[in-house]
């Protein structure tokens, strides 16, 4: 067992490997906050693949070479939690100066690049220095994908493993398998929604909003859905505010210039009062898609945490890492910007997710051979793993 430090978490941790949101009982300390609860789906759910006596937080704001020097002596090695780290805009703030002084291993654990709508990924040189130190710091680097192998391939970087994201492995069962109900007996259906977006994820914003809101419509007419939020603050006000705050939100949504044209309209309003779902607590998200026969939608970690729970769930990709992540499990999914007609029958066929549930197996072994390739105590069943490290020729 590992003492561990954590760098860039999403939460607070409690009973050992469970993660919500910082003091998230005390909800008006956080109302006007947008923060993504997904990214606390893959801190709680890396935590539950994880053999730890101790964990602590690795602060990147600031530079303190006596308290480096201690954590060094007292931690075995950094956990980087998977997340969308590779862009252009990335701040990395102190941490190339930390680690560099830290010289502590660095577990990449499912980290990814995003691809800009046009041109090419520009990376900093920040950006470029800190993955090439938590790549040399470890046999493997983590990524989530091949398209984030490949970005790193360009930096030079080779020795990647493809993890998909520990959320996807929560529960820790290597013979996880969807299987489909018949359609006809299906009732609960959970939704996962993002309405907030921007051009630098979605290419057309009104036809991401316009097939996101006739979605939600069609589903909502035919069975008993939970629209399911993952943070935007008028969705959170929506289910956690005053009444005050409730109709503020409705207010600004309908005020909202792509909202208020493209997506919010009277009758996503009334399921927005009704049917929408959001909690600061992971185990929460866990029961509601339990509860679900069927989950789809737009968030990636949404849509992987009802996987995990062996709930089938379709994806809607509308950037690269939406696709990314629906490539390397094989989860059946829709282009948003497609001409095609979405067709719930065309997807509830058992040999789509027969398909994920072999890649499932498959990067279930690979994921537990990264971890022990990299000395990291687990509590994951080993597997075999057809290859040691994905290998991506610069194109």
């Amino acid at each position: 067992m590992a003492r561990i430090l954590v760098m860039i978490p999403s939460g607070e941790v409690y009973d050992h490997d469970n993660v919500r949101w910082y003091d998230f009982q005390n909800v008006q300390r956080f109302i006007d906050h947008y923060h993504n609860i997904g990214d606390a789906f893959v801190f709680d759910s890396s935590l539950k693949l994880l053999s730890f006596t101790e964990l602590s937080t690795l602060t990147i704001v600031r530079y303190d070479e006596r308290e480096i020097d201690r954590l060094r002596e007292s931690f075995d090695y950094v956990v980087l939690r998977g997340s969308n780290y590779i862009h252009s805009d990335m701040n990395w703030e102190m941490a190339e100066q930390v680690l560099t002084r830290l010289k502590l291993p660095v577990l990449a654990f499912g980290i990814g690049a995003q691809a800009p709508t046009n041109g090419e990924i520009n990376l900093s040189e920040s950006t470029r220095n800190v993955l090439r130190i938590i790549s040399e710091s470890t046999a493997s680097i983590g990524v989530r994908g091949a398209y984030t192998a490949d970005v790193l391939a360009n930096l030079g970087i080779r020795n990647t493993r493809i993890i998909g994201c520990p959320t996807a492995f929560r529960r820790n069962d290597p013979n996880l398998r969807i299987s489909l109900p018949p359609i006809e007996s299906v009732e609960k259906v959970g939704i996962s929604v993002r309405r907030e977006v921007s051009p630098a994820y979605a290419k057309d914003i009104r036809q991401y909003l316009t097939f996101h809101r006739d979605l939600i419509k069609s589903f909502a007419a035919r069975f008993d859905v939970t629209l399911m939020a993952q943070g935007e603050i008028e969705e959170k006000k929506l289910v956690l505010g005053t009444d005050e705050q409730k109709e503020e939100a409705v207010r600004t949504l309908k005020e909202n210039a792509w909202a208020g044209e493209w997506y919010f309209d009277e009758e996503i309003e009334r399921l927005y009062r009704e049917r929408l779902f959001y909690s600061d607590v992971v185990a929460d998200y866990d029961a509601c898609v339990s509860a679900c026969d069927f989950v789809l939608g737009y968030r990636l970690h949404g849509n992987l945490m009802a996987l995990a729970n062996g709930v089938p769930s379709v994806y809607f990709t509308y950037d690269s890492r939406t696709r990314e992540f629906a490539d390397t499990f094989r989860i059946p999914s829709f282009d948003v910007f497609s001409e095609a007609k979405f067709r719930l029958s065309e997807f509830w066929q058992q040999s789509r997710f027969d398909d994920f549930n072999r890649a499932y197996a498959r990067i279930y072994a690979e994921m537990s051979s990264f971890l022990s390739e990299n000395n990291v105590p687990h509590l994951m069943k080993s597997g075999e793993s057809k290859s040691a490290f994905r290998q991506y020729a610069i194109a």
